[in-house]
């Protein structure tokens, strides 16, 4: 059973905030052999909210949360990763209904971009999502700005 939590980053602990950084870290620098600038000054912004999934005290998936205007015109969904280890059950649709529902709440009735990796767009698409851009690259990896329209 997983347990989420939705942190602004001055209420993330030390450990927390450890946890995060590494996870994306291992998931889009490391794994994806990208070295790219993970600490992009969005994490402290005013609303910017911290979807933290965890399993026995481990955190298993993260999601950043950000308010329209920051990443997009709309609201947006991004730095969203599972460890690893915990893929192939569904932790990844979990997460993303997870961040579709805070958003929600969050920011009612509004719409959300994403700027998705092409490879998974098919997994966007099957939470509504629909392609609102070319291909573009961005850090030498396709990707595609998404939409869920409200």
């Amino acid at each position: 059973m997983i347990s989420w939590q939705l942190l602004p980053f001055n209420k993330l602990s030390t450990s927390q905030l450890y946890e995060l950084i590494k996870l994306r870290i291992d998931v889009f620098v490391v794994e994806q052999t990208c070295p790219y600038p993970e600490l992009d000054g969005k994490d402290t912004l005013d609303g910017v909210q911290h979807l933290l999934g965890f399993n026995n005290g481990e955190l298993i998936a993260c999601a950043r949360l950000l308010p329209a205007g920051i990443s997009y015109d709309n609201v947006s969904i991004g730095r969203v990763a599972t460890k690893q280890t915990a893929r192939a059950n569904g932790l990844g649709h979990q997460l993303l209904s997870q961040a579709l529902q805070q958003c929600e709440l969050l920011w009612p009735g509004q719409s959300i971009d994403i700027g998705a990796q092409q490879y998974l767009t098919r997994f966007y698409q099957s939470h509504g999502f629909k392609a609102v851009s070319e291909m573009y690259l961005e850090d030498n990896i396709p990707h595609i700005d998404m939409r869920l329209s409200k």
